[in-house]
């Protein structure tokens, strides 16, 4: 009985081991490419007040001409950018059943939080996708 005890001890040591081995192939290879995710969700910002950006204005970041024409705060597209979308698939416009949609999916309260400047996490992204498309 005490064998038994002690080799499933071992092959749990070995189990956590793994996993602790593969959990840090992940955080460092990134292939899934969530460290943007992670990165965004523990960043501490405050959200500016609400600006009119001009269509097609140059991205800093990578010179990509960039469809930035909707009423967002620039760390709100600097969080969509890193979190992967693409700004310019975003409409330029929102129709009354578009925000009815948002509304539907992200609930009162985040859809308002949002639509007050609050940065959009990739969930909030993930739930309105449909509504965009």
């Amino acid at each position: 009985m005490k064998k038994f005890i002690q080799t499933i001890f071992i092959l749990l040591g070995v189990i956590f081991f793994i996993l602790i081995v593969a959990g840090i192939y992940l955080y460092v290879a990134d292939p899934f490419k969530i460290k943007p995710i992670i990165n965004n969700l523990t960043e501490q910002s405050v959200p500016t007040k609400k600006e009119i950006i001009p269509s097609k204005q140059t991205d800093t970041t990578n010179n990509a001409a960039v469809n930035k024409s909707l009423i967002l705060t620039p760390s709100q597209i600097q969080t969509l950018q890193k979190i992967g979308v693409n700004p310019n698939i975003i409409p330029t416009s929102i129709s009354p059943a578009m925000e009815q949609c948002f509304y539907d999916k992200l609930g009162v309260n985040r859809a308002d939080e949002i639509k007050g400047g609050a940065q959009p996490t990739a969930v909030d992204v993930f739930k309105i996708r449909s509504c965009i498309k």
